[in-house]
């Protein structure tokens, strides 16, 4: 699904990623944990697109099409989904219209027609009482006004109506109590299947107590220096960072 061979990736005169090297199969969740300031949160906005990054070596490829040339939209038409870290607020735009539009403008871009209304609103239905998410919560702006739960819960809601091929996580828990961390990780758990692949980037363990990832990855000063199966969590959680810092210098 997701191959990453060697990127290395900088912003301005500063080298943030120096060689990544990452594998992604469908039906997989992989974990990305670090300290603040590894890259983690870089090398999702570069998966994704974000053009504020130049990618100065190495391969982006998703089921072996290169993505390297492809603009941010075009990248999401294709399956690349990106949960922000901080979602931003655009009022007088309902969620529910928000959806339509970026659900008829994927369409578009894959040479279908759009969604028949009807279609839309039943499909908008089954998603969110699959997400335990109101009606009224649909007919709000799009993040304005909402906690940070909401957002959160926003933007699995986001990833159900869109059925990304993969899903980028990137600090999704970030500023969460413990009852919305439960509804965001039961949606993700119910959203995974063979079809998809999903990317999640942490700081923490206590996600990852939720969404049991099949690989744990640590990003440490732009390199993924250690891999290992969801026990890797919570050695990090015991050890703390410190100790990969150590290894990295021994």
């Amino acid at each position: 699904m997701l191959s990453i061979k060697n990127l290395h990736a900088s912003i301005g005169d500063k080298e943030i990623l120096k060689g990544i090297n990452l594998e992604v199969k469908a039906g997989e969740i992989h974990a990305i944990m670090g300290p603040n300031g590894a890259g983690k949160s870089t090398l999702a906005s570069i998966i994704a697109g974000n053009e504020n990054y130049e990618v100065t070596g190495g391969e982006i490829s998703l089921d072996g099409e290169d993505l390297s040339e492809l603009a941010p939209e075009e990248r999401a038409h294709k399956g690349v989904f990106l949960s922000f870290q901080y979602p931003v607020e655009i009022p007088g735009v309902s969620v529910t219209n928000f959806m339509r539009t970026a659900i008829n403008e994927t369409r578009k871009a894959n040479g279908q027609e759009e969604m028949p209304a009807n279609e839309m609103l039943k499909v908008i239905r089954e998603k969110s009482e699959l997400l335990e998410i109101d009606r009224k919560f649909l007919s709000r702006s799009l993040n304005e006004g909402f906690s940070g739960g909401e957002k959160k819960r926003n933007e699995i809601f986001q990833m159900a109506m869109l059925e990304p091929k993969l899903a980028i996580l990137d600090e999704t828990d970030s500023g969460l109590d413990i009852d919305a961390l439960r509804i965001v990780a039961n949606g993700v758990n119910k959203l995974k299947s063979d079809k998809n692949a999903i990317v999640v980037i942490t700081h923490y363990q206590r996600l990852l107590d939720y969404i049991v990832p099949d690989f744990v990855h640590v990003l440490y000063n732009g390199k993924i220096v250690k891999s290992g199966g969801k026990e890797l969590a919570h050695e990090l959680e015991e050890k703390g960072y410190d100790w990969i810092k150590q290894e990295q210098e021994a």
